[in-house]
């Protein structure tokens, strides 16, 4: 495949077929941390290989644990309890998740970390989670409110009671929450109001701390303890990503056809399987729509909102605007390309003017992936039913979903450069 563009030739058949999910990105990089901070060795299986994880496992690896990868979807991790000061920065790529969850747990090394990611790592606000580090005591600096980070460590995580917005990413949550059960006593976790985005990724999060043998008390909606149990090695299955099963239920939806991914919708657990609804109303999706505890899955959902028989507002989506880049400005781009007119922004929501007479037609555009993972994999989807959908940077694909443009193909999809 062109690694500069791609375009999408529309199936002149429905999508029948099977396709299996990679493993999730969001349970993969949680796991592959709490087995490097636990004694003992862990064995992580249904694992995501991708940019994202890589990033964490070698990150992992400058830090003392030994981290092995028998095959394409296992981790064997063995650690000693606690992470050691690297030799150098860690380079994080554009990696959220790894990013968070290593700032705070960093905090436990004896010595100094710098955390640190590319250039669109560093417009990725991280404030509000080195605010709440140095209220527990912890040495930590961000001088721009974004990466690098510079965590100077004394051997254990900080201890007390933090207050933490979490508003803008449930990550800082779960960075501090998996962080905690290495501090000396119990670390009460609160946010500063009953709002966050995504709160089910916290589930997750507590989830998994429990699987390496975490303890902790939930006070109330808002207030976590967490007990000093440090971490126990594990073995560990992870379920597939449920973000990436978005493109494949729409495409289902969009083309008239029956794809098995080998998954129920009902059996995910992660918060984007909640989008399965939504994408099975298609062609009748709600007026409405609320994204802020589906978050990943919006940029799929829009790109169908574009084919749907009347507009969709997107709300509760302000933290699109600090994901891997500005999605929604990213979607509403792609889409007023396709058709001037097809998507508009009304402060953080996102209104897709729908017209399903655009299947058939041919509306050459080119779109600017800005990068980001998830504006290349929904716009292929445009692909599907416009001919003309040119998407550049297509192996940014890479960062969750390597075998995307593969499993399209798997399926009858074809590609022109």
């Amino acid at each position: 495949m062109n690694a500069d563009r791609v375009t999408v030739v529309p199936p002149a058949h429905a999508l029948n077929g099977q396709v299996s999910p990679p493993g999730s990105k969001s349970i993969t990089n949680r796991a592959l941390l709490l087995a490097g901070l636990s004694k003992g060795k862990s064995r992580l299986t249904g694992a995501l290989k991708s940019d994202d994880t890589k990033h964490m496992a070698n990150a992992l690896r400058a830090m003392g644990v030994t981290v092995h990868e028998p095959d394409e979807t296992t981790f064997v991790v063995a650690g000693t309890g606690r992470l050691e000061a690297p030799s150098g920065p860690l380079f994080l790529g554009n990696a959220g998740t790894a990013t968070r969850f290593l700032t705070a747990a960093a905090a436990s090394v004896d010595g100094t970390v710098i955390v640190d990611g590319d250039e669109h790592m560093r417009k990725r606000p991280i404030g509000p989670l080195v605010d709440a580090l140095k209220r527990l005591g912890v040495d930590a600096e961000a001088p721009t409110g974004c990466p690098p980070v510079t965590i100077s460590g004394n051997g254990h995580f900080g201890t007390g009671r933090v207050e933490i917005d979490a508003g803008l990413s449930s990550q800082y949550v779960s960075a501090l929450l998996m962080a905690a059960p290495l501090a000396p006593e119990p670390v009460t976790i609160a946010l500063t109001g009953t709002e966050i985005g995504a709160r089910g990724y916290i589930t997750l999060t507590l989830d998994a701390m429990a699987a390496f043998g975490a303890r902790v008390e939930q006070v109330d909606q808002a207030t976590w303890k967490v007990l000093s149990t440090g971490y126990q090695a594990a073995d560990f299955h992870i379920e597939p990503d449920a973000s990436a099963a978005t493109y494949l239920w729409a495409a289902e939806k969009l083309t008239g056809g029956r794809i098995d991914i080998g998954t129920p919708a009902e059996k995910f657990t992660q918060p984007d399987a909640k989008a399965y609804d939504v994408i099975a109303a298609f062609p009748h999706m709600p007026a409405e729509i609320d994204g802020s505890q589906m978050q990943d899955a919006v940029p799929t959902l829009a790109v169908l909102a574009a084919f749907n028989e009347n507009p969709v507002r997107f709300t509760g989506i302000e933290n699109l605007r600090v994901k891997e880049c500005d999605r929604t400005r990213a979607l509403s781009l792609g889409l007023n390309n396709i058709r001037a007119g097809l998507a508009e922004e009304d402060g953080d929501d996102l209104i897709v003017h729908a017209d399903p007479a655009l299947a058939g037609q041919y509306l050459p555009a080119e779109i600017d992936t800005f990068a980001d993972h998830r504006i290349a994999m929904c716009f292929a989807l445009a692909g599907l039913k416009i001919s003309g959908i040119t998407i550049l940077d297509p192996l940014c694909v890479g960062k969750t979903y390597p075998g995307y443009w593969d499993a399209l193909a798997a399926l009858g999809v074809e590609y022109k450069d």
